[in-house]
């Protein structure tokens, strides 16, 4: 079963004077979906900076959803825990909670996760990303009561939200219980740029499709072909695309 957590960011693109941190490559990485890429440029952050250095809080979260995002649960645990435990900013400490929380949803642990979202549920700003998560605990463990109750809470508290329309732009996916692969040929801070692109696969008898990336301070849309089952046919339609000069990149 897909297990989808709508993961919203607060991301305001911050002013970096000369103490400050340039976080701008990997917030691009990251919206792009490229993990890896923002991991790299997150180390790279840290192993030249310090713990009283400006933005340090928000680039250690920013490298912790990013581990999370590709998978590295361990990884993505540390950095968050030292974002609670370590860092003297409190700007992102409810935020890495959140985070560990989701890391102890995605690893199966739904007690632990059933236990940080509940602590959180006084901080009002996450509170609608609280309820999405309680209802899915809640069902996990067989708390059919506690499920409703809170899907009921976020339809009636937050019927605007993302959450409560079940958006897909920021998800985390158990990745063994993955139910299709696309390919991945463009990411554009443009949505004109990105429909074009579509409309180009389109008359080339592609299915393609554009997910739309969204934070606080900008938007990017990311162009993808096929949903397919096995990932052996998205390997070999993104061979196909490289082959007309597409970048292709393999999802999830």
């Amino acid at each position: 079963m897909r297990i989808t957590i709508i993961l919203f960011l607060v991301l305001a693109f911050v002013s970096t004077g000369v103490y400050g941190l340039n976080l701008d490559n990997i917030k691009i990485k990251y919206l792009q979906g490229d993990y890896k890429a923002a991991i790299k440029e997150g180390e790279k952050l840290v192993s030249s900076s310090d713990h009283s250095s400006y933005g340090i809080d928000e680039l250690y979260y920013l490298l912790g959803l990013s581990y999370l995002q590709d998978g590295n649960y361990l990884r993505a645990s540390d950095i968050f825990e030292i974002i609670i435990n370590e860092l003297k900013p409190a700007k992102y400490k409810d935020k890495a909670k959140l985070g560990l929380g989701d890391v102890y949803l995605l690893r199966g642990d739904y007690n632990k996760a059933d236990l940080i979202y509940k602590e959180l549920l006084g901080n009002e700003e996450l509170r609608a990303r609280i309820y999405y998560r309680l209802s899915e605990t809640g069902f996990k463990l067989g708390n059919a009561a506690q499920g409703k109750e809170y899907s009921e809470k976020l339809k009636t508290e937050f019927p605007l939200s993302l959450e409560e329309k079940n958006d897909r732009d920021f998800c985390l996916i158990d990745k063994k219980d993955v139910t299709y692969y696309s390919v991945q040929v463009g990411a554009f801070s443009s949505q004109d740029n990105a429909k074009n692109l579509v409309q180009e696969l389109l008359k080339k008898g592609y299915s393609a499709y554009i997910e739309e990336a969204t934070l606080d301070s900008s938007s990017s849309y990311r162009v993808r072909v096929g949903k397919l089952s096995e990932k052996q046919d998205a390997e070999s339609l993104g061979k196909q695309l490289s082959a007309e000069g597409y970048p292709t990149k393999i999802c999830p």
